[in-house]
């Protein structure tokens, strides 16, 4: 952890600017209910009022909106939340197994590192792996063979990269499997979650384009494409050959069917149900509020009887 720091060297490292006493000591970051006198939190609206009015930071971090909902020392920044992330880097900074292989990892002869690549406890890297500079690896990840991952790519405990995709053919009631021939592409500055799967392509590669965010135990499907810089939240399930923009976000337990297409710069609600495609840039919710299961099927059946009306 950095040493403590005050506000007005918090504003020079990162930019923004002071409100109040410039001079307050900030040892560590906390949340407006916990943060102590030597902490600074954020603040981003008046649903926090109440909060912000109780709290015991020594700072916190508003925007010039909200400036004058506090007399505390306050740092002024055009998004709250964001210089609330780059302060918390300053005091924790991101400590990362060292580079090398750990002696229990199995690394194939013909598998390609790159440069301080970090290769943890117990992974596997199959033939013909490509992994690149700085990338990390942490303990029990598996990479199948003939993956590429690019530089910087943040590889989480459990993940599975290349796995066959569920692709099978139905033979008079038998399942006949097909041969999963493509690979995983994966760009640079991505991060995967814990026991994230990323199946391989069945003809084509997987792709996951560069800055990509991937929560914990997310399903990818084979020959889905991933777009810039789109966040993806824990235990999204994400069809084969769904074809997914740049800038996207997608909520907790959201369920993407396959191969549809999603265009850039749209955000899905968590535990959204998306089967068609979606070809305009926004905001896109499908949730059935919870309710006490009888009104909740007499709702459902309502919502049924309306639709067919207008059929």
């Amino acid at each position: 952890m950095a040493g403590p720091m005050t506000l007005a060297q918090i504003v020079t490292r990162l930019g923004g600017r002071v409100a109040g006493a410039s001079d307050t000591l900030i040892h560590q970051v906390g949340s407006l209910e916990t943060a102590d006198s030597h902490q600074i939190s954020f603040y981003t609206g008046k649903r926090h009022r109440a909060k912000l009015d109780a709290t015991k930071a020594g700072a916190v971090i508003v925007s010039a909106d909200c400036e004058g909902d506090t007399r505390r020392p306050r740092i002024v920044a055009d998004n709250p939340y964001l210089y609330f992330a780059r302060v918390s880097q300053l005091f924790n900074p991101m400590v990362r197994q060292p580079a090398g292989v750990h002696a229990s990892a199995v690394v194939a002869k013909s598998a390609k590192l790159g440069e301080g690549v970090s290769i943890g406890a117990g992974c596997v890297v199959g033939e013909d792996v490509v992994i690149g500079d700085g990338s990390c690896l942490y303990p029990r990840v598996v990479i199948y063979g003939g993956c590429k991952l690019g530089r910087r790519v943040i590889v989480h405990s459990g993940a599975v990269i290349g796995a066959d995709g569920f692709g099978i053919a139905d033979d008079n009631g038998h399942w006949v499997k097909i041969p999963q021939i493509g690979s995983v592409r994966i760009g640079d500055d991505v991060e995967i979650g814990a026991n994230t799967t990323i199946d391989r392509g069945a003809l084509d590669d997987t792709v996951i384009e560069e800055g990509v965010k991937l929560d914990n135990q997310i399903q990818i499907g084979h020959n889905t494409r991933i777009g810039a810089h789109t966040a993806i939240a824990g235990c999204v399930g994400i069809a084969g050959s769904a074809d997914i923009g740049r800038h996207c976000t997608f909520g907790g337990a959201a369920m993407i069917l396959g191969h549809l297409t999603i265009v850039d710069h749209v955000n899905i609600s968590a535990g959204t149900f998306i089967s068609r495609s979606i070809l305009k840039p926004g905001t896109y919710t499908g949730i059935y509020p919870v309710d006490e299961h009888e009104a909740w099927a007499r709702g459902a059946a309502w919502l049924r009887r309306k639709g067919k009306k207008h059929e």
